[in-house]
């Protein structure tokens, strides 16, 4: 069972992480309708403002007792966050509260921390609260994929990318669900499905960036399609790994150093799109969004690295 600290530390490192990323997927839907839809974009637009409020309370609750690692990997906020959400709010008219991030960039971590029941509570809500709202987000993503798929609505945004953030809403739930439970985590059976998902979703960043290119930009239209091939076949490798035909640390260690390179290039992409010198149909947020789940991955990876 899951020890008093590591439940209120690992549920508040979890919703710094994930309430960003929903917000922000609701913000990519929300700006991807067209106006025959508009009742959806103002769907988005509340999810979107809720998230805001869950990430909101968990960063009043974070201070001090997050682990500093999180707050140091780059996957709460980046250098480039605020200046993205400016620039993303700037040219869609959509009011993005960067008092959020400016909030974040203030964190301390706590790598020792004593209980606090009154805490706990607090965190206990959070998570059914996050539970409810999480739940809602992926009823909404399912509703507009089927419609999507079944030619009843258009967006600028792929199918597969919805399929994507839906993929993504589901794992934060179950991790939210398996934390109220009290679950302690099976770290080898943790490393396969973390590896996998996250192998899968690098793949799925570069195509992507690929596909929001300008048709000009070949050099990264090269990459990022290189890229989309290398975490193709390390998703491949875990399978390998699971079936136990491939040792895991062997391909541990070669998504971390995929990852890293990916991040680099993430990193560029973000600045270009920031400093305008990207041809691309690429919202800035979506750069620094993508920078940040290549650092939650890496953060992980060097996890597991130590485990096995």
């Amino acid at each position: 069972m899951l020890s008093n600290i590591e439940f209120i530390r690992q549920s508040l490192e979890i919703h710094l992480f994930f309430a960003r990323i929903m917000k922000e997927h609701s913000f990519f839907l929300e700006v991807g309708f067209t106006p025959r839809d508009v009742s959806f974009s103002q769907r988005a637009d509340v999810l979107r403002t809720e998230f805001d409020g869950l990430l909101g309370e968990t960063i009043l609750l974070s201070n001090g007792v997050v682990s500093s690692s999180v707050i140091q990997s780059g996957e709460v906020v980046t250098p480039y966050t605020l200046k993205a959400e400016m620039a993303s709010s700037y040219l869609t008219g959509v009011e993005i509260p960067t008092s959020l991030t400016q909030a974040e960039f203030g964190l301390m971590g706590g790598d020792f921390v004593r209980f606090n029941p009154m805490l706990e509570q607090a965190v206990y809500m959070l998570n059914q609260k996050a539970m409810i709202l999480i739940t809602a987000l992926i009823d909404f993503k399912t509703t507009i994929l089927s419609n999507v798929l079944s030619c009843n609505m258009f967006t600028v945004n792929y199918p597969l990318l919805i399929d994507h953030i839906l993929r993504e809403a589901k794992l934060y739930l179950r991790m939210v669900d398996r934390l109220q439970r009290r679950e302690q985590i099976d770290v080898e059976k943790e490393i396969y499905e973390q590896e996998l998902f996250w192998n899968r979703i690098m793949a799925e960043h570069s195509k992507f960036i690929r596909g929001l290119l300008d048709p000009t930009e070949n050099e990264l239209f090269n990459l990022a399609n290189n890229f989309g091939k290398e975490f193709d076949q390390l998703t491949e490798d875990v399978k390998k790994a699971i079936e136990k035909t491939l040792p895991i640390s062997k391909v541990t260690d070669e998504s971390l150093e995929t990852t890293k390179r990916v991040r680099d290039f993430n990193t560029q992409g973000t600045q270009g799109l920031l400093e305008c010198k990207i041809k691309s149909v690429i919202i800035p947020l979506l750069g620094d969004h993508v920078l940040r789940e290549s650092n939650h991955f890496i953060r992980l990876l060097r996890k597991f690295q130590q485990a096995v």
